[in-house]
């Protein structure tokens, strides 16, 4: 199978989609330690450089705070609590020990002073420019992909976990409990998605998990219907029917026999759920109901800034909006080379 998988020249897209999934990985799980700004959910603001466009440069001038950012395991994956106060400048000189600089407002029209042991100025180029905040879009577009990323796994974990354990049950046993567990998955699947979704992040709260939750909650159902519909074809076949005669349990049956002759379809709807779940809590992060500020995600970025498209200043809805497009993009183009691959008869 992987083989045919990173054949070149009958797979490119799945190849280039993978890469892509993969360099996203990489960048959310050390993000930190690639963004600019290092700081706890990329939070420094400078009003007085906002809504800059891509490539803007200026000069800063970081002034020494008495206590230092001290580098730590917890800072790489978590970001520095502490920030030293930096300030966007026009230009500035040096006259003996102090340094005379122009801050980067148009309400300061005087030069300020500042000892020159005090402080380091340098220039810093912003390459996605900066918000409405002043803060940077790179350093926000980078440490959003966790939420964007890692939602998926949390719900496609979810909802595999339900959603095998009701299918298998529903599918192995006849009667009754099959048609209670088909009653509850077509209630669940009469219900819009992003209204359910709403309704249980309503009741768990707003917050960070309480949207993983949600998402992996709605996503149960259609993994259902397809392990159900996988184990009953599976339950007849000669092998299954040994295994009952030679007096093996239901459970190793369906563990040991059934589930591992399914995985081909489970791991094709998973890359399809996991695209979906990021386009669910890009709406929900739209709507006010996901990531709630400080925290930074891409629906977010886009709730903060969507109105700006009419302003003159459409980057800052559009790169995020690109970045949610690409990564769908990359997991439904793995869903279908996986599927292919596989040989998975809908």
């Amino acid at each position: 199978m992987f083989k045919k998988f990173f054949d070149l020249k009958k797979n490119f897209l799945g190849i280039i989609s993978f890469c892509f999934i993969l360099f996203i990985f990489f960048i959310s799980l050390f993000a930190y330690v690639i963004a600019p700004d290092n700081t706890k959910n990329a939070n420094s603001m400078n009003l007085s450089i906002h809504s800059k466009k891509p490539g803007f440069e200026t000069l800063i001038v970081n002034l020494k705070g008495e206590e230092k950012q001290k580098f730590s395991f917890e800072s790489i994956f978590f970001g520095y609590a502490v920030q030293t106060n930096q300030i966007p400048i026009i230009k500035y000189e040096i006259k003996g020990d102090l340094i005379h600089y122009l801050p980067h407002s148009s309400n300061d029209s005087e030069f300020q002073t500042i000892e020159l042991g005090k402080a380091e100025i340098f220039e810093k180029k912003y390459y996605f420019g900066t918000d409405k905040f002043g803060r940077d879009v790179l350093s926000r577009i980078i440490i959003g992909s966790r939420i964007s990323f890692y939602i998926g796994f949390v719900s496609v974990f979810i909802s595999l976990f339900i959603g095998v354990i009701l299918g298998s049950i529903s599918g192995y046993y006849s009667g009754t409990i099959d048609k209670i567990i088909m009653w509850l998955i077509n209630v669940t699947w009469s219900i819009p998605t992003l209204l359910l979704v709403i309704a249980i992040t309503l009741a768990l709260g707003k917050g960070f998990w309480q949207v993983f939750i949600a998402v992996g909650l709605t996503m149960w159902v259609e993994v259902a219907r397809v392990v159900r519909g996988q184990v009953k074809q599976y339950k007849e076949r000669q092998f299954v029917i040994a295994a009952k005669v030679l007096g093996f349990n239901d459970f190793r049956i369906i563990t040991k026999h059934i589930l591992p002759n399914i995985i081909s379809p489970l791991i094709v709807i998973s890359a399809a759920n996991f695209a979906a779940s990021i386009l669910i809590e890009s709406g929900l992060s739209f709507l006010g109901l996901g990531a709630q500020p400080p925290m930074t995600s891409w629906g977010l970025m886009i709730k903060d800034h969507y109105n700006y498209i009419i302003l003159g200043e459409p980057f800052l809805a559009i790169i995020p909006g690109l970045c949610i497009m690409l990564l769908v993009c990359s997991f439904m183009i793995l869903g279908n080379s996986l599927r292919d691959i596989l040989d998975v008869k809908n």
